[in-house]
């Protein structure tokens, strides 16, 4: 081989392998934190019921962001309920994006015999890591 070409080729091999190392490791650093992943969910007892009878579906993504959709959860007739009068409550979440990690932290909150979910509860998942 000519060897002005490999020359060439030795800086070329070298800048492949920093590009693939620099795409590794932000790769493996976006999976560990989810930037559009939801830090706040608001639910109810009955979305809560249906994220809760799903959970065995989500957790088997593969996934590190899990998008969570609970809108076939809301009325379950053929007519939407109208909505509440109590203007103070927030309107619950029926879809959303939540990291791996949230998931299971968001499993135990509405598992907690002592959380409030009616009209509705605001749930901070910034804590779960």
């Amino acid at each position: 081989m000519d060897a002005s070409l490999q020359r060439f080729r030795r800086p070329a091999r070298i800048a492949a392998f920093v590009t693939a190392a620099v795409f590794s490791i932000s790769s493996s650093a976006a999976g560990a934190t989810c930037g559009l992943c939801d830090t706040e969910i608001v639910m109810n007892s009955e979305l809560a019921s249906c994220f809760l009878e799903q959970y065995d579906k989500l957790s088997k993504e593969t996934d590190q962001t899990i998008v969570v959709d609970l809108s076939d959860c809301g009325s379950r007739g053929i007519v939407d309920a109208l909505p509440s009068l109590d203007v103070t409550a927030d309107q619950p979440d029926t879809e959303f994006m939540i990291a791996r990690s949230q998931l299971d932290c968001l499993r135990k909150k509405l598992e907690d015999p002592g959380i409030k979910l009616d009209p509705s509860a605001k749930i901070d998942l910034s804590s779960c890591s």
